[in-house]
Formats: structure tokens, C-alpha cells, sequence
């Protein structure tokens, strides 16, 4: 753990205390973009999103999916939020390198905006290489944001006999889960950051119990992920606290969210941190109860990575990009130091 720690404490360091985003220019950096992010729901500017979309392309913003997401929820918020001005907005966006074209579909399929099938048959012409990922959402077999599921559905035995008798091979299955891709968190953070609407939000909190998980490391890491970044945010920001609250009133056995206002009134933000990081370092030193193989610990590593990094897009620094990509260097270094424990 003494290496993930130093990672994201280096983190931490090399990213620049503040980036301010331009008032009208050009931007300059994915630090812009991220400020400007992070301003944006106070006060929304959808003019200026193929501006930060087309400089999130020119400077590497989507070449890693797993270090995209906030990017991708953002853009699928503003599309969402703007039903109106959808096609003129991606209009705008278009074109973009088709290595880019992904996040561009994804983000429309995932922007709940109510003839998004529509918005991807109108613009399939102009990413044509991306045809197979555009007719996968048309046709179901990529799921929306607000289908991926919170984790695999386990299988009864009855189901088990069914799935064997019936040709399954002709309805395709996605496996994406929250608990299995962690930076499906960061895309419900920017698209509350899009909307400051409170349905991301009842998702995450819907997370919370994982932080207590003793047996998945998948699931304590993005339960710990959705606890402190709760807590920070609120911290700052008094309308998501008025809505915790409100989500508290509606949930009063939710010991957990609980914490997380209590944490964001009283400023104990890096206490919910460092018991974060001590659930991941005990769960790596006792391992879970189902599998005990040095691949488990590599997961660990991968989780406590992607805690930094949602922790540093969250704690203050805008910058939240930069995390996200160092971590994603180091990993392999993590995963040989603790292979070799």
C-alpha cells in the first residue's frame, strides 16, 4: 500500500493547486476544460462545450476510456439538459478524430435525452467508422448509463438450466456493471456536473453500502470512491449537501450516507480518505473470503489507483484528468510491487 499511497501523494503534488478556465478563449489544457467543468452548473454555457469538447480531443482527453468518464457524463448531461439544442450542439462537436468518436456516442446514448436513438441515426453518417458501436446501442446490446446495472444478477438454478436450453447466442449480453467499471462513478460526477439534476447522485448513494464490503474488492473500492467523493463535494457545494439531506429524510436507516453529511458539515473529509484506504489495505492483508491468488492483490492495487484518482478529481483538485492518467502509467508498477510481497 506504501506505493499506491506515494502515487497518489505524488499526484497530489504535481498537479498545480488551481487552473483557472478562460473567459471566453480558447483552452489551453485539460486543466481548463476541468475547471471550466466544475464551474459549469452554476452557470451553463452550452455555446462553449464543442469549444472544451474539441480541446478534450486535440489534447488526449478520450484516448483512455477508463480515464474519460467524466468527460463522457459531462457531454452526455449537456446533451440531456438541452434537448432542444442537441443537434445543433453535436453538429458543432462533429467532427472529431474517429479514435474520439466513442465518447461522442456514448455520450449520447447515455444523455437520457428522449430521442437519443434518433440523435445517432441523424449523425451515424458522419462517423462511419464507428458503425458497429453506434448499431450496438441502436439495437440494445450496448446498454445506457441508466441500464448498466449495479452489479451481475446471480443466477438461479432455474435460470441456469434456462440460459443452457435456450439459444442465448442470438440475444447478446453486455456485462458492464458498476461494480466492475469504477469509472462509471466518474461519468454520474460529470453528469451532475452538467445538470446539478439529483438522479446521478441517488445512484451513487446507492453505492454506499459497498463501502462496507468485506469479500469484493470491486465493490468496497467503488463504495469507498462514492463515499468520499459525497462527502468532499458536499463539503463545497451546499445544494448537493441540501440534497443528501433530503436523500437522508427519505432513507433514514442509511447509516452510511449518514456519515457522509456528517463528514461534509464538520470539514472530516480526509478522515473518510485515509478509512477508505485502510479498508483496502486490510482487505489486501487478509484477503477476501472467496479467493486469495495474487491476482487479487494486483485488483487491489488497480482499486486504491482509482481511488486516487476520483479522490484527487474531487478534493479540490480541478484538475481531475491528470490523476486519472498517471494512475493509469503506474499501474503495472503497483501490480509487480505487490506480486513481489
Amino acid at each position: 500500500m506504501r506505493c499506491v499511497v506515494f502515487i497518489i501523494m505524488l499526484v497530489m503534488l504535481v498537479a498545480p493547486a488551481s487552473a483557472a478556465p478562460p473567459a471566453g478563449g480558447e483552452f489551453l489544457s485539460n486543466e481548463q476544460v476541468a475547471g471550466w467543468i466544475s464551474g459549469y452548473r452554476a452557470k451553463p454555457d452550452p455555446a462553449r462545450v464543442p469549444a472544451a469538447v474539441h480541446a478534450l480531443s486535440r489534447l488526449g482527453g478520450f484516448k483512455d476510456p477508463e480515464s474519460s468518464g467524466v468527460y463522457v457524463g459531462f457531454l452526455a448531461g449537456v446533451i440531456g439538459a438541452n434537448p432542444a439544442k442537441a443537434d445543433e450542439l453535436i453538429g458543432k462537436i462533429l467532427p472529431v478524430p474517429p479514435g474520439d468518436q466513442w465518447a461522442i456516442i456514448r455520450a449520447i446514448a447515455y444523455s437520457s435525452h428522449p430521442d437519443w436513438k434518433g440523435l445517432l441515426h441523424r449523425f451515424a453518417d458522419r462517423m462511419p467508422l464507428r458503425r458497429v458501436m453506434i448499431d450496438k446501442y441502436l439495437d440494445g446490446k450496448l446498454p445506457t448509463l441508466d441500464e448498466i446495472p449495479l452489479e451481475k444478477k446471480k443466477l438461479t438454478l432455474v435460470d441456469q438450466m434456462r440460459g443452457y436450453f435456450e439459444k442465448s447466442r442470438e440475444t447478446p449480453t453486455n456485462d458492464a456493471t458498476l461494480d466492475g467499471r469504477p469509472e462509471l462513478l466518474d461519468t454520474l460526477w460529470g453528469y451532475y456536473f452538467a445538470t446539478g439534476a439529483y438522479r446521478p447522485i441517488a445512484r451513487i448513494i446507492s453505492l454506499l453500502p459497498w463501502s462496507k464490503d468485506r469479500d469484493s474488492i470491486d465493490k468496497l473500492t467503488v463504495g469507498s470512491m462514492a463515499k468520499f467523493t459525497l462527502a468532499t463535494n458536499a463539503a463545497r457545494d451546499m445544494e448537493l449537501l441540501a440534497m443528501l439531506k433530503r436523500a437522508s429524510k427519505r432513507q433514514p436507516k442509511n447509516v452510511i450516507l449518514d456519515e457522509v453529511i456528517d463528514a461534509a458539515e464538520t470539514m472530516e473529509t480526509t478522515r473518510v480518505r485515509k478509512e477508505a484506504l485502510a479498508a483496502l489495505e486490510e482487505l489486501k492483508r487478509r484477503g477476501p473470503g472467496y479467493k486469495r491468488d495474487i491476482s487479487t492483490w494486483g485488483q487491489v492495487g488497480q482499486g486504491a489507483l482509482a481511488l486516487g484518482c476520483i479522490a484527487a478529481a474531487t478534493a479540490g483538485q480541478v484538475q481531475f484528468g491528470l490523476p486519472c492518467v498517471i494512475g493509469g502509467a503506474t499501474s503495472s508498477a503497483v501490480l509487480n510491487f505487490w506480486d513481489k510481497q
